[in-house]
């Protein structure tokens, strides 16, 4: 890339930047979609809870640029198609659903038409390369696979989109990793968007980290959940990039693990999974007596450190990339074993509740 090309990326990203900040700012200014406190808040007065509108329509401009203007950054139409229409399908339910305040298996409905719509324009997962046993092709398991990944990633940033700058901050972390391991690996569509949504939640984040004047509400944290779910399998295989399956995973390994061990254990111990709670590992952090800023910092450093880990994986030649998340595994166990330990010992989770 020539310094005039990046040049002109570096003023497209800055410009769209500016302009989620506006969004933000009118939104803020006149917005009526409010996050009034309860008792499974973490704030106290009424938030405007659309901010997340900010990142769609930044994200939305950014495509069509993309589409009208960058010629060498296109993939099939379809599959472009396919992924700008459902992303904004996604957004727009979850951004019904936040006015209308509707029960968790409308959301979950409303989630799987958007999955429905990606997986029919050819975005799904063909193969994946597993060590000691080589590339397996999945056949018709590659949907079902597929459909989990992306329905999982969309909750799992719903669910982790609970206190201050956490959702957004680990969004502008793993976009700016994906986009820097994506281009370093020949990429021109995946870049682009992984900045477009860099640009969008820097916006939203002006206002929301460290002293929150605006939530992304759902319309921001399903969005963003099901974009780099679907744009992880897009950069896989129809990017010039090739970039593997696997980077995205391990960028947002913390979010991953929190909303399978919260929901394992939730489960196991009887409770209702689909319902509202403030047990996840860093609710329960954060009850612990550490704010805000410290639980997001704290979740934004190990985003940091699988960042690294994915550049690290891109590098490894063969099956063996798959080994790198052991690590990151191993960090996770002991940090949720020490979490539980002190939120028992605090009376910060309950007895278990048998089943009938």
């Amino acid at each position: 890339m020539t310094w005039l090309a990046f040049t002109k990326h570096i003023l497209f990203a800055f410009s769209l930047f500016a302009f989620s900040c506006v969004i933000c700012l009118i939104i803020i200014n006149r917005s009526n979609i409010m996050d009034v406190p309860n008792i499974r808040s973490s704030h106290d007065t009424p938030v405007p809870t659309a901010g997340g509108i900010a990142i769609l329509t930044t994200f939305i401009l950014g495509m069509l640029v993309i589409y009208f203007v960058g010629d060498k950054t296109i993939i099939g139409k379809k599959y472009f198609l396919g992924f700008l229409f459902s992303s904004i399908l996604i957004a727009a339910m979850s951004l019904y659903d936040d006015y209308k305040e509707r029960p968790y298996y409308l959301k979950l409905f409303n989630q799987i038409i958007a999955v429905i719509l990606v997986m029919f324009v050819g975005i799904v997962v063909h193969e994946i390369s597993l060590p000691w046993i080589g590339t397996v092709n999945l056949k018709g398991s590659g949907y079902v696979i597929t459909f989990l990944w992306i329905i999982g990633l969309t909750n799992a940033f719903n669910f982790m989109d609970g206190i201050n700058g956490m959702a957004g901050g680990t969004a502008v972390i793993a976009a700016i990793f994906f986009s820097i391991i994506s281009f370093s690996q020949g990429s021109n569509f995946a870049y682009i968007v992984s900045y477009t949504i860099i640009s969008g939640t820097l916006g939203f984040l002006v206002f929301n980290f460290p002293k929150a004047r605006l939530f992304m509400g759902d319309v921001g944290s399903t969005f963003l959940g099901f974009s780099f779910a679907s744009l992880a399998i897009i950069a896989a295989l129809y990017d010039l990039s090739h970039t593997s399956l696997f980077v995205m995973p391990l960028l947002l390994f913390h979010f991953i693990y929190d909303t399978l061990f919260t929901f394992i254990r939730r489960f196991i111990r009887g409770k209702n999974v689909f319902e509202a709670h403030r047990s996840h590992l860093y609710q329960l952090f954060n009850q612990l007596g550490y704010g805000h800023t410290f639980v997001s910092i704290f979740y934004f450093t190990v985003g940091i450190s699988q960042g690294f880990g994915a550049w690290w994986m891109v590098n490894i030649v063969g099956q063996q990339r798959v080994l790198v998340f052991i690590p990151y595994l191993i960090f996770q166990i002991i940090y949720s074993v020490i979490i539980i330990h002190h939120a028992n010992k605090a009376g910060l989770i309950t007895k278990r509740k048998v089943r009938k």
